[in-house]
């Protein structure tokens, strides 16, 4: 994810898809905390332009009829740039003073249950794969995979999640930058809940009234996406969610990055609380949402 480092000039519309004819007094610099370099380049009138991607814009598209809508970046179609489609986004920095900002992997999984079913109909042994996995954890590949010097992709993306709070708390954090400008993204292998609530303490610098407006913002999430027309019929795998917060005390929370996001088949819903089996659909987001709720409640002092 491309984030800006200062903040635009622009009416007070959080959430709404009003366009204000006022452009920055200066270029915008951003800064790459996470995410693929060339999919994002600032618009006009404070919005962003991501990578354009069908999957996502369709998402938008039913996003912004649904309950969710205030929690989403407003969207505004599609433009064209260098031959490239882009799809046409708020840009959810414009109301910061500097933020802090963190992205979190939402739900117990990153990756489809359609992309595992591909990788067993072509089980391809990877040696790039093998390689990544003796980087991370030279003890993980068995004897087999050892002496193969490959893995299968099925294996390795399973296993991928296991080494962080993915699957142990149903969300992990991808990378946080602080107001100072100081970045935090080496959290591959931040997976208990102590690790995760020391790293969630260093973002808000020990800070109460951002604990609390981050927790009130997630509790109104998590109510209106147990109403979510669009959050019941749709597997959410790959999604995150954007936290930003700056020294006037203001805090915000978003929905972002649907491109994995896909539409269930007309008989099935999902709950997002119970555990993933292969089949099910379910991707854990809520679970992960509850435990990340508890833990920044767990930061409070105690009244």
């Amino acid at each position: 994810m491309f984030y800006e480092s200062s903040a635009w000039k622009k009416h007070k519309s959080c959430g709404t898809s009003s366009l204000l004819p006022m452009t920055p007094k200066k270029p915008p610099q951003w800064l790459q905390v996470v995410g693929h370099a060339g999919s994002f380049h600032v618009g006009d009138y404070g919005t962003l332009l991501k990578r354009f991607c069908e999957g996502e814009q369709q998402c938008y598209l039913r996003l912004m009829e649904d309950v969710l809508r205030p929690y989403v970046p407003a969207y505004h179609g599609v433009v064209q740039r260098d031959e490239q489609n882009y799809n046409i986004m708020d840009n959810l920095l414009t109301h910061f003073n500097r933020p802090a900002i963190m992205d979190c992997k939402m739900g117990s999984r990153t990756y489809l249950e359609g992309e595992l079913l591909v990788a067993r109909e072509r089980p391809q042994p990877r040696k790039d794969m093998y390689d990544k996995m003796v980087a991370v954890d030279p003890e993980a590949p068995t004897m087999q995979e050892r002496s193969q010097h490959a893995v299968l992709k099925t294996r390795y993306m399973q296993w991928r999640e296991t080494l962080s709070s993915t699957t142990s708390l149903g969300f992990r954090i991808e990378g946080f930058r602080k107001s100072n400008e100081e970045c935090h993204t080496n959290f591959k292998r931040t997976k208990s809940r102590e690790q995760v609530i020391e790293a969630l303490d260093n973002f808000v610098d020990s800070n109460t009234q951002i604990v609390w407006g981050y927790l009130r913002r997630l509790k109104q999430l998590r109510q209106v996406l147990e109403a979510s027309d669009f959050f019941r019929t749709h597997e959410v795998v790959g999604s995150s969610l954007l936290f930003l917060h700056d020294w006037t005390g203001r805090t915000g929370v978003w929905m972002i990055d649907f491109g994995k996001t896909a539409v269930l088949p007309a008989h099935l819903t999902l709950n997002h609380r119970t555990p993933w089996e292969d089949g099910n659909r379910e991707d854990g987001y809520l679970w992960g949402l509850d435990n990340l709720i508890d833990m920044l409640a767990d930061m409070l002092p105690l009244t």
